[in-house]
């Protein structure tokens, strides 16, 4: 049976290496803005919060967030996602996530990623709203 659970800050060293697999392939789609070990300093050092998913003390999966905080709402973000067989947990997690942002007073739960997402999402109500592009610097290209 699945279980998911928030790991408190003192015990994220001890699941770490069961994660860091999934957070590394989370961090490749960051495209150099993040590495396992940046994701796992936002954790310990920062405000950011991991959950887990779990089968028989075997973790399947985990979500990292964070609040961002708008002029006009507060929402839960989910900063990083990876794991297996995420038709086991993701709706348990959802579930739980939710509780947790109208329990701290956000207005809903956001997340940026690839757009192979929104296929995964769209029966658990997301929405969305937009796709963010990026441009480097080096070697515009005009067409």
């Amino acid at each position: 049976m699945i279980e998911v659970s928030m790991v408190p800050k003192q015990y994220v060293q001890t699941c770490w290496s069961q994660i860091v697999p999934f957070m590394e392939k989370a961090a490749e789609f960051t495209y150099g803005r993040y590495t396992a070990d940046d994701i796992l300093d936002s954790i310990t050092d920062y405000d950011h919060v991991l959950w887990v998913a779990f089968n028989e003390g075997k973790i399947k999966g985990a979500v990292v967030t964070d609040f961002v905080t708008y002029p006009k709402r507060k929402l839960l973000c989910m900063s990083f996602c990876g794991g297996e067989d995420l038709h086991e947990w993701k709706v348990p997690m959802l579930e739980l996530l939710q509780r947790f942002a109208r329990d701290t007073g956000c207005d809903g739960i956001e997340a940026t990623a690839r757009r192979g997402w929104a296929k995964i999402f769209k029966d658990d109500g997301f929405q969305d709203h937009w796709v963010t592009f990026e441009l480097p610097v080096e070697g515009v290209q005009h067409g």
